[in-house]
Order: C-alpha cells, then structure tokens, then sequence
C-alpha cells in the first residue's frame, strides 16, 4: 500500500503536469527579450517543481522499501554505538532543483538519559544510505561544495545559489562545505584514498613534485581577552604543502588520460609524505616503468625522499632524483649578482656559460667555476650558493633526464600552488582557522586537478555514519 507521503507527491506531479500542458496548449507569444526571459523562467519553475516531486517520491519509494530497510538493520547492527529506534519521523531536505522535500524517514536515536540536558546524537539510518548529509542531496552537495571552491568568496557562492532558488546563508554553505571536506578525508582512511577506482600507474612514466605556498592562520594569542570577552588572535603566516602526481607521454608531455593527483594539508612535513605514500601505493607505483621526484632544494622535501623510496620498495633503477632546473639557475644568479666589480656584459656572458654546462649535465665544472668567485667581501655570500650545487649535485642530472623524455622543471607543481592556494586562500585581509583551511585546500585540489568525481564518490559512503 501507497505510503502518504508517496501518495501526496503522485498528486503533486499529476497537478505539474497538468500546468505545463496547459502552458504548451497556450497560444502565448513573447515581442521582447524580457517576455522571454520571463517565459523561460517560468518554465524552468514547473520543470524544477516536477523533478523535485519525482525525486521525492522516488526516494520515499526507496526508504520504504525491503532493499533499504535491510540495509539499514545492517548498519545499525554495525554501528560502535547501542542505537535504538524511534519510528518515522518528518524530515526536510534540499534538492539541487531549489525546492525542499518532505520525507519520512526512521530515527535512531542513542541509549542515553533522556533526563539529562546533553542531547545524544541519533541517526536517520535510511538518509546516510543514499548519501544525504545534513540534510542535503549528494547533487546538491556537489554543486554547493564546488560553488564555494570555484568562486572567489562565501558571499559570491551564496549570492549565484540564490538565483538559482537555493536560500542559503554562509553559515550553511561553510558547514555543508566542510564537513563533505571531513567525510572525503575520512573515507580516504577507510575505503582507500582512492576510493574504490581501479586505477594504476603501470608500465607509465610518473612525475612527483611537492612544494610550499604561505597562507595566513587565525590563531590564538596568549593573554587577556578583549573588553567584551573575546579572545585575542595573531594572522600567523603558515605553510601549506602540496604534492602533485601526474603522468607524461613518450615525448614528455603530460598524459591527458591520467587527471593529475593534488593534495594537501598544513600539518608538518611527515603528515604530507605519509598521505603522498598512500596515494603511491593505490597506484601501485612500484608497477611504473619510470618515476622521476623534481622538486626545489627545500630540505623538509629532501630529508625524506629516500625515506619514501624505501617504505615503497622502489626499484632504484627506475628512480630519479632532480632539482627544479630553473631554480638552479636562480642560485646562478644570485652567485653572479654577488660580484660587483663586472659589468652587465661579463655577467650575461658568465650566466649563458654556466647554464649552458650545468643543461648539458657539467654540474662539476659550474661548481668549480662558483668557487673562483670566492674571494672578496661577499665571498661568505657566494659560498652558500656553492653549497647549494654541492649539496644538490647528485640530483642535477639534466642532459640524463632530458634524453629520458621527462620533465627538468617543477612548474606543475608551481602552477598548483598558485591554482589551489594563491587564488582562493591567500589575501589581504584573509585569515582562516586551522580546520577550514585544511577543508578548503582539499576541495581546491581535488577541484583543480579534475578529480571532482573522485571526492563525490568518497563523500558518498555510509560508513560515515560511524563517526557519529
């Protein structure tokens, strides 16, 4: 028998349906653009109120149904808390078609003392099956989540949402936002980091480049609070850290079939490798027919490069190590500036000489040619652009990568740090706390690198209703 719910929306969409007939029948003629316009609006309204009616009696059909209703025994009995139910209750949802639905759905609430003032969090079992998070449908979700990446600030999301019909204020968008950020974050831990996608790097060519950006935290400063109550903060420069995974062809452009890999976070330096290792391992990296790690002379990346090769068990023979080549040509600079007694003319001609050889692969004879200009009062300067070549100099093999095919240069990964963090992160005026932060790099990363079905599918499992 027809659930009431059911039964209401069968008459709302025979009530539809029955009004854009009537508007198709019609003898209505436009004369201006704006009689268009109104026109068209008009008929996106009844469409819109039609599929949300379908969608919802859809969806009530589902709830109702021995599929689901198993499934939820399932996941109830799974779950680490003692939940009991509470029967049906009504809920409102949004739809991406702007209309709300009114659902029926069966409660779970936790064993608890129902005497005490501290809620206990329940759970509508069926709504967490069909990937509806506070109170939103996975479509709607998905275009709130990429609104806030994609646009320059909450405002301008909120305001291009409500011409759409979705009255959200930026509270809303922040929570439905994050927390999508949080369940893709946390699905990573426990299905996978790729989810359940098959894909592998096997018998590719694979690049690895990781580098720093600079953003500005709210964090709280020690000592009284204001006047009213508040507590101080400090806008802390902090370092977000990205790493970028992508795939070149035989000429050692990046393969269009492989979207790159982007992620992130603003813990330290180990949280990056570790989350760059899972990454790796869903690829089966080990498969790869070459991987070449191209990155600065940061020594946070180069202190734990070789540890990576390791917990990986790479085959040392198909691993490359190579500093960014136009960074090492930024140190050639600085060595050169350092001399103050030669003209332009004998710099210019000094600059062409050493990047020429150090291309070509003569890392040795640049580094002997940096040494003989160590002499005079900015001796101590231009030393330390010599350790740089001297430290670095196993990792300069660039007319040996260059014969490979693959890439001397980091600037896909420079090019992500501008895309992910400069854009949208950082700003005069932009502080962010910790969480939000680390929420909005993930979003813009994955957005960014055309992965945005990868984080919809990790947003979507039920196994998040475990976190509760």
């Amino acid at each position: 028998m027809p659930d009431q719910t059911e039964s209401q929306y069968a008459r709302q969409i025979a009530v539809i349906q029955q009004e854009l007939t009537e508007l198709q029948a019609s003898r209505r003629i436009v004369t201006s653009p704006q009689e268009l316009e109104e026109l068209e609006r008009e008929i996106r309204q009844l469409t819109d109120r039609l599929a949300a009616a379908i969608l919802g009696q859809k969806v009530q059909v589902s709830l109702d149904s021995d599929e689901v209703q198993e499934a939820e025994t399932n996941l109830i009995k799974n779950h680490p808390k003692r939940l009991k139910s509470e029967g049906k209750k009504s809920v409102t949802i949004r739809t991406v078609y702007g209309a709300d639905l009114t659902l029926n759905v069966r409660y779970y609430r936790r064993h608890c003392d129902r005497r005490k003032k501290k809620r206990c969090a329940g759970l509508y079992a069926g709504l967490a099956l069909l990937g509806i998070f506070e109170r939103c449908t996975p479509a709607l979700t998905s275009e709130i989540s990429q609104m806030v990446v994609l646009l320059g600030s909450f405002a301008e999301a909120q305001q291009i949402l409500s011409q759409q019909g979705h009255t959200l204020c930026e509270k809303t968008l922040r929570l439905i936002a994050y927390r999508a950020a949080d369940r893709a974050r946390l699905a990573q831990k426990t299905v996978g980091w790729l989810g359940h996608s098959q894909e592998n790097v096997a018998g590719r060519r694979v690049v690895i480049s990781s580098d720093g950006g600079r953003i500005r935290l709210r964090e709280k400063k020690r000592g009284p609070k204001t006047a009213k109550k508040r507590n101080r903060y400090v806008g802390a420069w902090r370092e977000p850290k990205l790493f970028i995974i992508y795939v070149v062809d035989e000429t050692g452009k990046q393969d269009s079939s492989f979207a790159p890999l982007i992620d992130g976070a603003l813990q330290d330096p180990d949280t990056l490798f570790a989350m760059l290792t899972h990454y790796l391992q869903a690829l089966e990296i080990g498969s790869a027919d070459q991987i070449l790690f191209v990155s600065d002379g940061a020594k946070w990346i180069w202190n734990r490069l070789s540890r990576l090769v390791d917990t990986l068990q790479l085959d040392s023979q198909n691993v490359h190590f190579l500093i960014d080549f136009y960074h090492a040509v930024e140190h050639l600079n600085k060595a050169a500036s350092l001399r103050k007694d030669w003209t332009a003319k004998v710099r210019n001609k000094w600059l062409n000489k050493q990047r020429k050889s150090l291309h070509q692969g003569g890392v040795e004879q640049v580094i002997e040619a940096i040494q003989k200009l160590c002499r005079g009062r900015n001796s101590k300067a231009i030393r330390t652009q010599l350790n740089y070549f001297i430290n670095h100099r196993n990792h300069m093999h660039y007319a040996l990568i260059s014969g490979k095919q693959l890439p001397i240069g980091s600037g896909a990964i420079e090019s992500a740090i501008r895309r992910v963090v400069n854009l949208r992160l950082k700003g005069p005026s932009l502080f962010w706390c910790k969480p939000n932060a680390d929420a909005m790099l993930m979003l813009r990363a994955f957005c960014k690198s055309g992965r945005w079905s990868l984080f919809t599918s990790l947003t979507l499992s039920p196994s998040h209703a475990f976190a509760l």
